[in-house]
């Protein structure tokens, strides 16, 4: 825990100008580097095994992103230029390695599914096949295709340390 703390504050700045960069906001990176600040105070003394730099500044991430729901917030005019400006030649290389880090934590979590879950994953999000098609496939009720996709993308969020959005129902487009 000492070890996130003090790499923390060794790269808060970098952080603050990254954050800076993506949210086009001094206060949004600063209001979510505070957050990520209290988050590693809560976490006790577990820390990852990869990058914890890439680590840190994936939880400062995820924390503008909670701030942004919880205030009901979208995208400001200098924000989507922000990104919109952002050019592959631009990626910062601990933001890439970061990337492909989640692209192998992910491919390992859908190994870790049971094969019907993955199948069932796999035509849901990726082939975008409609629920009652996989039913029809797999021979079970679209109720079931719903409650095994629910299974396997609790999975992979849980894999990935993020929280699970609700797509459709009550609470859409929520963690929950």
């Amino acid at each position: 825990m000492a070890g996130l703390r003090s790499l923390f504050l060794d790269h808060y700045e970098a952080f603050r100008k990254r954050l800076r960069r993506r949210l086009g906001s001094d206060d949004l990176a600063m209001d979510a580097l505070q957050e990520t600040w209290l988050r590693v105070e809560r976490m006790g003394s577990t820390q990852p095994q990869r990058n914890p730099v890439a680590y840190l500044f994936r939880m400062a991430l995820n924390a503008a992103t909670d701030q942004r729901i919880a205030h009901g917030r979208v995208l400001t005019g200098a924000e989507v230029e922000a990104l919109m400006e952002e050019t592959p030649d631009s990626l910062d290389p601990s933001d890439v390695a970061h990337g492909q880090a989640e692209i192998a934590a992910l491919a390992e979590a859908l190994r870790e599914l049971p094969e019907r879950q993955r199948a069932i994953l796999i035509a849901a999000r990726i082939d975008q096949q409609p629920i009652d098609t996989i039913a029809d496939q797999h021979g079970v009720s679209s109720r079931m295709i719903g409650k095994d996709l629910k299974k396997a993308l609790q999975h992979c969020a849980g894999r990935l340390d993020r929280p699970l959005v609700q797509r459709f129902g009550p609470g859409a487009g929520k963690p929950s």
